[in-house]
């Protein structure tokens, strides 16, 4: 179950990362700029989701 804690953390590293190539781009394509931080949104809560998910099962486990 260990494994499945730190991959939560990558959907955050990838938030970070589309939020930063968002406000990197934004001069450049405000269309594509929008395209990131919909996908930093999207990387967000997916790692709310996983990490709700988890310990539903660990919780559920423990029972």
């Amino acid at each position: 179950m260990k494994f499945f804690k730190y991959f939560e953390f990558a959907y955050i590293a990838f938030a970070i990362f589309f939020i930063i190539e968002a406000i990197r781009i934004w001069a450049e394509s405000e269309s594509r700029a929008y395209l990131y931080l919909f996908f930093s949104v999207l990387a967000s809560f997916m790692f709310f989701f996983k990490r709700r998910f988890r310990k539903k099962i660990e919780n559920k486990n423990k029972k």
